[in-house]
């Protein structure tokens, strides 16, 4: 499922016209191509928005300028202040693994970085290959004519391989919540301690990644309840030093348990 949305209020009206036809070719493209064999059932719902800055036109090719989010409306989200692509309303996209095109190599670049995030909270790293697959497009990207922004999204990659807590807490997380929601006590325990255990790690190696901020932020509400229920009073004072931005919710869990 794909939601696509425009902010076009700074084009010309032609241009306007011009991209007219953008939005049902994304939604297109995204689900018309085969990312992973493997995972093609995941029912992932990815939200897009691009914002259109400015556009300029050299020979044939008009090449716009924007800004975008790409989501799956939980704890993955990146914005992109960079983005550059050319874009003729009479062909449809297509991605090529070799031969890079930017528009498509975009769009591919963010639904490979969801999609491995999304397999992630499946198996261990099992996210590796799509990351890796992003990692080659924007390596190709910077190789190319429309180099804007892609040096910027091999750090992207960089950043999330590097927090590899992050990687683990995730999983836990949605492991020990499928535990807790069929009822099993123990197993949910065990998981949301190495869940505990990745934001450690992340704080380690990375300190306050945006990333791990972004999923504390999406997510504390539930893990606050999943221990309150579980009387684990240890486990919300870790979060409060984990998690000082949400004190007060890690607070108030402890001090209803109190009661």
């Amino acid at each position: 499922n794909v939601n696509v949305t425009f902010d076009d209020r700074l084009l010309r009206s032609d241009e306007k016209q011009e991209i007219f036809t953008l939005k049902q070719n994304i939604i297109q493209f995204i689900t018309s191509t085969t990312w992973d064999e493997a995972y093609s059932d995941l029912g992932i719902i990815l939200h897009i928005q691009i914002i259109f800055e400015s556009s300029q036109t050299k020979g044939n090719v008009k090449t716009y300028n924007c800004q975008s989010l790409f989501s799956n409306g939980g704890d993955l989200r990146y914005f992109d202040k960079q983005v550059q692509f050319y874009y003729n309303s009479g062909t449809s996209l297509f991605f090529d693994p070799v031969l890079f095109e930017p528009l498509p190599g975009f769009l591919a670049y963010y639904s490979y970085i969801i999609l491995a995030g999304e397999i992630d909270t499946y198996e261990y790293n099992g996210g590796n290959n799509a990351y890796e697959t992003a990692r080659e497009i924007a390596q190709r990207g910077t190789a190319s004519d429309y180099k804007k922004g892609w040096g910027n999204r091999i750090s992207i990659i960089d950043d999330i391989n590097r927090n590899i807590g992050l990687r683990k807490a995730r999983l836990a997380f949605y492991i020990g919540q499928d535990l807790y929601n069929n009822g099993d006590i123990k197993g949910s325990i065990s998981e949301l301690k190495l869940m505990l255990e990745g934001l450690e790690q992340s704080y380690i190696d990375v300190g306050r990644d945006h990333n791990t901020q972004y999923f504390l932020k999406i997510r504390s509400n539930t893990i606050t309840s999943m221990m309150s229920n579980l009387n684990r009073k240890d486990m919300l004072i870790d979060m409060q030093g984990l998690d000082p931005d949400r004190l007060d919710i890690y607070l108030d869990a402890l001090d209803l348990i109190s009661e």
